[in-house]
């Protein structure tokens, strides 16, 4: 009886996942709420999952992998490949490369939206359309993330259910025999063949119009202490050394459009000014002139006293699409200044406060530093990578670097465990001021903990009900007739789908009992199931929402929900055919 129950609750629960409407974590603690009423799970037991050593470690990585971010080792980096010519190939290459090593160490979804501005600024310069370079860099990090233990939060649940079962977990590298050949595989695929599988959605003139979230359009207004006050326009490349075009200029509540360079510019001024990231601070600085977007954001508050800028995404689901920042009253309702806005596609002819706002705009956002990424999450925004926007901000490479080999070795070589290396190494990055403090628990991925914390112990009730053997045993029948590769495939496909339609950490507690009953039913040997699955949870490339990496780049390369079959289906193809082949060479069945 208690296995039907779970089968229902799990037959919800995929629903709800692929619903969307209630987000996964809530999905996760409805679902152990209902085992918890029919005293499926004991309430001593219930929470018991958010102590479980995959949480913990997935918390850390997080941490450690921002401090990473922080540290300018990824944007170090990323200034070697803005030196790349306009070749399409070598750009996706080079690209997919560097995000994919970027993901075996930390969050796939940052190392992606840290190389999303440089991945579009090539696409600019060289006239490609966009489409055809973010598809291919997001897949490049879910490849990235099968190749170490701290990839991707599946490798490390996985092990963790290896060490439940033998009392030794997966090591660090355990993943990279299989985990580099398919990701090698993975990424020889979208360059060479890949990429030309997918829509080419641009316009004819890729300078002016192609999305570019470097290029923003922004207002400035002159003020009492500006150096440009009383000065012309055509006179403003002398003052500032930065790179920008002068689209408008508003007085008295008028806009004139191509002002004339001998217009004379007087306190109260407002310029419409284009540049990038670090041509609007060089230009600010410069000329002494201020941000427009709002109103004054008090700084004697409480809480209040530090003031930040970033950058923002708007996603697909954003409460703020169809709206502008004067029909939502952004200022009043969230607390923060809209400073610039970012489009692909075409120009933005409207004043800042009439923009309406689209999938994939990126929005340079004002307010005060505490609440800053809380706003983001209720506007229904993804935070994107501040290049060109941390005031004093030092790169600490070598100190970063140190610290994260240290727990590396400390793992690799037994010392500790890798919650516990990773947590101290979390402390350290703090504590040697690589990561701000405030950054430290924001870095956190609270609903994917929440999750993990909710399902584990969802999947052990799969598993002491009885259902995951009932499962296991309706496949495990199937080796009568089948070949052991098939029954390994069958694992490995299933959980590819499964991850392709929920989430990839919630679809691993779900497929690792039944792995290992798997395994256990036909005499096998765990580890290749227990890699099967970590395979197939990191492989999810056939939608939008099977990945958080693959809707972020929904929006700024125009992708409809189909489009990612054309690639995503023969990568699939691909990663099963040599994924099995691989796993069974260094995990002997």
């Amino acid at each position: 009886m208690d296995h039907r129950i779970v089968f229902g609750v799990l037959i919800l629960a995929l629903f709800l996942f692929v619903w969307g409407r209630i987000r996964h974590d809530f999905v996760a603690l409805i679902s152990l709420s209902v085992l918890l009423v029919f005293g499926i799970v004991e309430p001593d037991e219930a929470f018991s999952g958010f102590g479980h050593p995959a949480v913990i470690t997935v918390a850390a990585v997080l941490v450690v992998g921002k401090a990473l971010e922080f540290s300018g080792v990824v944007d170090l980096l990323g200034k070697w490949v803005m030196k790349l010519g306009n070749n399409l190939l070598l750009q996706i290459f080079s690209l997919s490369i560097l995000v994919a090593v970027a993901s075996a160490f930390m969050n796939n979804v940052g190392a992606l939206a840290i190389m999303m501005p440089i991945a579009l600024h090539l696409a600019r310069k060289s006239g490609n359309p966009p489409s055809f370079i973010l598809m291919p860099i997001a897949f490049a990090s879910l490849l990235g993330g099968v190749t170490t233990l701290i990839g991707t939060p599946p490798n490390i649940i996985i092990a963790t259910f290896r060490g439940d079962e033998f009392g030794e977990p997966f090591g660090m590298f355990d993943f990279a025999p299989v985990g580099i050949l398919i990701a090698i595989a993975g990424i020889a695929f979208i360059t060479l063949i890949g990429w030309r599988l997918l829509p080419k959605r641009a316009v004819e003139k890729p300078d002016t119009e192609l999305f570019d979230i470097e290029d923003y359009i922004t207002e400035v207004i002159v003020t009492k202490e500006s150096k440009i006050k009383d000065l012309r326009i055509g006179e403003l490349a002398e003052i500032s050394d930065a790179d920008f075009q002068i689209l408008g200029l508003v007085r008295s509540g008028k806009r004139i459009h191509a002002p004339d360079p001998d217009e004379q510019l007087f306190v109260k001024d407002i310029l419409i000014i284009e540049t990038d990231t670090k041509g609007l601070k060089t230009f600010v600085d410069d000329t002494g002139v201020k941000l427009a977007g709002g109103k004054k954001i008090r700084k004697d508050a409480i809480g209040s006293d530090k003031i930040a800028i970033n950058e923002a995404i708007v996603m697909a689901d954003s409460p703020l699409i169809g709206k502008t920042a004067a029909s939502l009253k952004m200022r009043t309702r969230y607390g923060v200044n809209l400073l610039a806005v970012a489009r692909r596609e075409q120009k933005i002819h409207r004043r800042l406060d009439h923009v309406i706002f689209r999938t994939g705009d990126v929005l340079l956002l004002q307010g005060r530093e505490h609440k800053m990424f809380d706003t983001m999450t209720s506007m229904g925004c993804l935070p994107l990578a501040r290049r060109g926007l941390r005031l004093g901000y030092q790169a600490k490479v070598p100190l970063a670097l140190g610290i994260f080999l240290a727990a590396i070795v400390l793992v690799v070589t037994g010392l500790l465990p890798v919650q516990v290396a990773f947590t101290m190494a979390a402390i350290s990055m703090v504590l040697a001021r690589v990561l701000p403090l405030k950054e430290f628990y924001r870095s956190i991925d609270w609903p994917v903990i929440v999750l993990l914390g909710a399902m584990l112990p969802v999947g052990t009730a799969l598993e002491t009900s009885g259902g995951a053997g009932l499962i296991a045993g309706a496949i495990t029948g199937l080796g009568a007739v089948l070949q052991p590769w098939t029954m390994l495939a069958i694992i490995l496909v299933f959980t590819m789908f499964l991850s392709d339609i929920i989430n990839n950490a919630a679809t691993v507690v779900l497929m690792a009992p039944v792995a290992i009953s798997v395994a256990n039913g036909l005499g096998f040997s765990v580890d290749p199931f227990l890699m099967a699955v970590a395979i197939g949870a990191s492989c999810a490339f056939l939608t939008p929402i099977g990945h958080q990496s693959n809707t972020l780049v929904m929006g700024p390369g125009g992708y409809k929900f189909t489009d990612y079959w054309r690639i995503g289906l023969p990568l699939e193809i691909i990663i099963v055919a040599i994924g099995v082949p691989l796993i069974m060479w260094v995990w002997p069945l």
